[in-house]
């Protein structure tokens, strides 16, 4: 029977996801913006002044130049005050986060629409990619359109995110300000599959050109 593979790093896969609560977006040690605006939503709503914490927030997800992840953190605790995007923009791509349970763990590659990507094994290895360049530009680009489709495709998942998939399957998380979308399967299946396959292909050739970047 498939099993849920050992998380080597649990606190690093919430991180991909940007949707922990509004508590641990905000430490003290933590400085500038968007943090100072975060830290403020935080004050204000535990402080009861919901609406209060909606604005700075609403103010958060509208700003030019921010972080993927930090629009995508922001709309998810805007979602869980009951905000919901404007239709035209709740489809948007944010980034998208691929899941591959191991036998010995659970492989990890996520790219952002910022041009941004991160990719984690199962063993403990990790490539964090800050764009230092725009060699990878294409590879990340060619990832997003393929989860664009699968966006437009699937509905939002309404429940907290599933724990990682079962060993053999795969899952591919889209993350949009209407919420998270995913598909899953067995790994051969979903490469099959016509939404699936294109973002496998596109997610298989980012990881091995960010693993040739740690070679060099």
């Amino acid at each position: 029977m498939p099993h849920s593979p050992v998380q080597p790093f649990p606190s690093v896969r919430d991180t991909l996801f940007a949707d922990a609560p509004l508590e641990q977006w905000t430490k003290d040690s933590d400085s500038g913006e968007p943090w100072a605006s975060f830290k403020s939503a935080r004050d204000a709503l535990q402080q009861g002044d919901k609406q209060r914490c909606i604005q700075i927030l609403e103010d958060v997800v509208n700003r030019d130049g921010l972080e993927s992840r930090q629009y995508a953190h922001g709309w998810y605790v805007l979602r869980q005050l009951g905000v919901k995007p404007a239709e035209r923009t709740a489809n948007d791509l944010l980034g998208v986060v691929v899941e591959v349970g191991m036998d010995r763990g659970l492989d990890l590659l996520a790219a952002y629409s910022d041009l941004k990507a991160r990719y984690y094994n199962f063993a403990g290895g990790g490539v964090v990619w800050e764009r230092l360049d725009t060699s990878l530009d294409a590879p990340i680009q060619q990832l997003l359109r393929a989860a664009e489709v699968v966006a437009n495709k699937i509905a939002p998942w309404l429940q907290p995110k599933p724990p990682a998939p079962p060993t053999g399957n795969i899952r591919i998380n889209v993350l949009t300000p209407g919420g998270l979308r995913f598909g899953q399967g067995p790994f051969q299946a979903l490469a099959s599959d016509p939404l699936g396959g294109p973002v496998i292909t596109a997610a298989t050739t980012l990881m091995q050109l960010m693993i040739k970047k740690t070679k060099k």
